[in-house]
C-alpha cells in the first residue's frame, strides 16, 4: 500500500478518504464474490464455505471450499488493491465509474428482458395457436412446452444476445420498457374488444416487462434522487448536513437492505430467488409464458444494482459532508 494511501487513512479526513473508498468497494466485491460463490455452490455443486465448518452439504470437498474462501479473500484484497492503486481518485470520480457501471448492467437487462419477452411471447402465441409442430416438428413441439428445454434452448441463447446488444449499443434503456408496457396492454385493449381474442401469455408479457421496469428503474431513480422523500426537516439542511444524513442512510437502510435480499433470497436451495432459477419455475396458466423463474431473477438484478448504486450514492454523499466540490444539482436533469 502506497505512503500517500497510509497517510490519508492516519489522516481520516483528508483527500481521498481511503476508509470510506475501501469500505464502499469491499462491499462491492464481497457482493461480487457471493454471486460468484452462489452460481458455483448451486449450478456447479461446489459445497460452500460453511461446509467447513460442518454447515450446509455434507462431505463437500474441502478443496472446492477453500476455494470458494479464497474468493472472498481476494475480493477484499482486489477491494484494497484498488484504492492503493489510486491515492489521487476523488470520491465523486469513484461514484461517477461505480454508476458507469451501473448503467451497463441495467441496459444489458432491459435488452435480456425485451428479447426474452419478445421471443417467449412468440413460442406461447405459437404454442397455442398449433403452429409449433409445423415450425420446429412435433418433437420440437413437445419439448418447448416444457420450462427447462425452453430455458435452455430459448431463454439461455437470448439472454446472451441481449447481453452481448447492451454492451455494444448506448442507445436504449429501460425507459423504453414504460412505452412496451404501454403498448402491450394495448394490443391487450384491442385484440379483446375488437377481434375477442386473449391469451394468458398477453398479461404475462405485461407482468413480466412491468415488473423490470419497477425493479430496474429504483437504482437509476436513486441516481437522479428521484424517490420520494418524506420531508420534514432534510429540505432546510445545509449539504454537508444532507450528506451526513444521506451517508448514515446509504449504510443503515439502503445497504442493508439490499445485503438482506441477496442473503434471503440466495442462502440456500430453498431460497425465493434460487429456487424458481434452480427448476425453471413457470406459472400454472399452462399456455402462458415460462418467465415466472426470471422474475424471480429480478429481485436479485434489482439488489445488486441498488447496492452498487447506493456505494456510489455513500461516496458522494460522504464528499458532500466533507464539502468537497463537484455537487450535482438534480432539479433539471433530463431523464
Amino acid at each position: 500500500m502506497s505512503t500517500k494511501l497510509l497517510g490519508s487513512i492516519a489522516e481520516g479526513d483528508g483527500s481521498p478518504a481511503a476508509f470510506v473508498r475501501i469500505f464502499g468497494w469491499i462491499n462491492l466485491m464481497i457482493m461480487a464474490a457471493y454471486i460468484l460463490n452462489g452460481i458455483l455452490t448451486f449450478w456447479f455443486g461446489f459445497p460452500g464455505v460453511l461446509s467447513l465448518f460442518g454447515i450446509g452439504k455434507p462431505g463437500g470437498s474441502t478443496t472446492l471450499a477453500l476455494i470458494q474462501t479464497a474468493i472472498y479473500i481476494g475480493a477484499i484484497a482486489l477491494a484494497i488493491y484498488v484504492v492503493s492503486a489510486t491515492p489521487d481518485r476523488t470520491l465523486r470520480r469513484d461514484a461517477a465509474i461505480i454508476s458507469d457501471a451501473n448503467r451497463f448492467l441495467v441496459r444489458c437487462a432491459f435488452w435480456v428482458v425485451f428479447l426474452i419477452g419478445l421471443s417467449d411471447a412468440t413460442v406461447s402465441f405459437a404454442r397455442v395457436e398449433g403452429f409449433l409442430p409445423g415450425l420446429v416438428g412435433d418433437e420440437w413441439a413437445i419439448a418447448l412446452g416444457k420450462s427447462q428445454i425452453r430455458g435452455m434452448y430459448i431463454h439461455v441463447p437470448v439472454m446472451l444476445l441481449g447481453i452481448l446488444i447492451g454492451a455494444v449499443t448506448r442507445s436504449l434503456g429501460f425507459i423504453w420498457l414504460a412505452l412496451l408496457v404501454v403498448i402491450a396492454e394495448l394490443a391487450i385493449v384491442f385484440s379483446r374488444f375488437v377481434f375477442s381474442y386473449e391469451q394468458a401469455f398477453m398479461g404475462d408479457l405485461v407482468r413480466f416487462w412491468y415488473a423490470a421496469l419497477f425493479l430496474f428503474a429504483s437504482a437509476y431513480t436513486l441516481l437522479e434522487d428521484g424517490h420520494v422523500r418524506v420531508d420534514v426537516f432534510y429540505a432546510n439542511f445545509r449539504r454537508e448536513t444532507r450528506g451526513r444524513v444521506n451517508t448514515i442512510g446509504s449504510v443503515m437502510l439502503g445497504m442493508t437492505f439490499c445485503w438482506t435480499i441477496l442473503l434471503v433470497g440466495m442462502w440456500g436451495h430453498s431460497s425465493i430467488i434460487i429456487s424458481p432459477i434452480l427448476v425453471f419455475e413457470t406459472t400454472q396458466t399452462g399456455f402462458g409464458m415460462y418467465v415466472k423463474y426470471f422474475m424471480a431473477g429480478f429481485l436479485g438484478i434489482f439488489a445488486v444494482t441498488m447496492m452498487i448504486q447506493f456505494v456510489s450514492y455513500f461516496f458522494e454523499s460522504w464528499a458532500d459532508k466533507r464539502g468537497e466540490p463537484g455537487h450535482r444539482e438534480h432539479d433539471a436533469v433530463e431523464p
